[in-house]
């Protein structure tokens, strides 16, 4: 079996700004390309929560996809509008974010994907288990008037990272 694999397909920026007491709104349209290689193994997600960050882990939108289910050798569009609405953010936060928004090359961005899922293969289901989606190489600029700016996406790279939890006891 294989895992299944993420892409960045689309990332646009219609609001970006920070107010002049230091709070965050941003509004941003997400289009991920979820991909299952596998020719027998079906996986059923949960809803999948999105989070959008800066390399300073100041976060710049919340949102989530809905739940579903990944065929075989499938290819699933997910499509989400997510939003940081009137997010306070500390004085060195907002001073570094409003130096980066001016940058010309952009401002970088990390998105993460959390979820439970769960595998079936014929009539046999596994327990859900958590996966964590890391995309990196996620550039983006300030919109200019009324026309979102889209992001640079041509380096993203995402990796799926299992989360499984171990608890032992001892007595």
């Amino acid at each position: 079996p294989h895992r299944p694999t993420f892409t960045v397909s689309s990332l646009k920026v219609s609001t970006l700004k920070i107010t002049s007491s230091s709070k965050l709104i941003t509004n941003i349209t997400l289009n991920v390309h979820a991909k299952n290689p596998n020719k027998e193994l079906i996986y059923i997600y949960d809803p999948i929560a999105i989070s959008l960050t800066t390399k300073n882990d100041v976060v710049m939108a919340n949102g989530s996809f809905g739940p579903f289910v990944h065929g075989t050798k499938n290819n699933t569009l997910l499509k989400a509008t997510i939003s940081g609405v009137s997010q306070e953010l500390d004085d060195s936060s907002a001073g570094e974010l409003r130096v980066a928004l001016k940058n010309k090359k952009g401002l970088p961005l990390k998105m993460k994907l959390d979820t439970k899922v769960k595998a079936k293969i014929g009539g046999l289901k596994t327990p859900k288990v958590g996966i964590r989606v890391i995309c990196e190489g996620i550039k983006v600029s300030v919109p200019n008037g009324k026309s979102p700016s889209k992001a640079s996406i041509s380096n993203a790279k995402c990796k799926v990272d299992l989360r499984v939890k171990v608890w032992r006891w001892t007595f």
